[in-house]
């Protein structure tokens, strides 16, 4: 296996985090009490619980880079996430950035900002 990093961000219930990123093709890997992982081809990600998170506090970030953004962002769109300036869940649609990367924005609902970011 290649050297890889995978992030781990906070959720206030596991099971509602799950649901949220499932409509986005993330399949649960594995969950007990103290964590859960969830995959979408060779994207990982892994929660720790924080049921006491504010999520409009949130600072917790990560960059997914991925060989398709148009269908990761496909599924953000028909899961009914709204693309908008305020609220959470939310999300920004991919547009060129000034590093010259395509970029797309997604809050989810425990208020952790992903960069969607479209693979050169």
């Amino acid at each position: 296996m290649a050297d890889h990093a995978t992030p781990n961000l906070p959720a206030r219930d596991f099971a509602a985090t799950a649901a949220f990123y499932a409509k986005l093709g993330f399949a649960e890997d594995y969950r007990s009490a103290g964590w859960m992982i969830l995959s979408r081809g060779d994207a990982t990600l892994e929660f720790f619980p924080y049921p006491d998170l504010d999520p409009f506090q949130s600072s917790f970030s990560c960059c997914l880079r991925l060989d398709d953004l148009g269908a990761i962002i496909g599924q953000v769109e028909a899961s009914g996430v709204p693309d908008a300036r305020h609220g959470i869940p939310r999300y920004h649609p991919a547009a060129p950035d000034p590093s010259g990367l395509t970029i797309a924005y997604l809050i989810d609902p425990d208020g952790t900002l992903l960069r969607l970011i479209q693979n050169d």
